[in-house]
């Protein structure tokens, strides 16, 4: 953890459906790159949020649920610590899961800086899953549900059947591509990792819920 003031507050937010036979033991390692970047000594002393009133990090046992509204403050070096962390749970998920990470900019006022100035705010989408075509389920619904949702303003949702049509078309081609990398025998690293892009059109709020 930078010993420094750090340039961000970093806003984690997701559920993870885990495995049944999946521990405390197991899951604490899992994230350790979260709690150990905190400077805390174990998942249990790492996972109380930097405000009081989010959960933080949460293992549900008796449903085999990870469950992730956690803030550390950081720089961009945690990325390196979601991108393990992701590795790490797609060992132990049960089935895809999305988590969204906020970096906010810590340093940035909306009413202090010139009107020139922009945040470093950003925003990314995480994927984990035990299986490549778990993940790119989770993808495709999240992209299903937005397009249609946009389309539906202006189009009856039975007219929307040829648009996700396409869509699945388009993750078909994908995971196809991925068979065929995989028995030439270059396996893809990190597809079950990090994935989508940076935010725009103005500030994130800070609480993703």
């Amino acid at each position: 953890m930078p010993s420094y003031n750090p340039p961000f507050e970093i806003h984690v937010h997701g559920q993870v459906l885990l495995r049944a036979d999946v521990g405390f033991d197991q899951l604490q390692e899992a994230l350790k790159p979260l709690w150990g970047y905190a400077g805390a000594k174990s998942l249990v002393d790492g996972a109380e949020s930097a405000y009081e009133e989010e959960p933080g990090i949460l293992f549900e046992p008796k449903d085999h649920v990870l469950q992730m509204c956690w803030t550390v403050r950081g720089d961009d070096d945690f990325r390196q610590s979601l991108d393990d962390m992701c590795m790490n749970l797609n060992e132990l998920a049960d089935q895809g899961a999305a988590i969204e990470v906020t970096f906010y900019d810590a340093e940035f006022d909306d009413e202090e800086q010139d009107r020139s100035a922009e945040s470093r705010d950003d925003f990314m989408m995480l994927f984990v899953g035990p299986t490549p075509a778990a993940i790119m389920q989770v993808q495709r619904d999240m992209l299903v549900q937005d397009v249609v949702s946009t389309m539906e303003r202006h189009f009856d949702a039975g007219e929307l059947v040829g648009v996700v049509g396409e869509i699945d078309k388009l993750f078909s081609q994908r995971f196809d591509a991925l068979v065929d990398s995989l028995e030439i025998g270059k396996p893809p690293r990190g597809t079950g990792g990090p994935g989508g892009g940076h935010g725009g059109g103005g500030r994130r709020p800070r609480h993703l819920h």
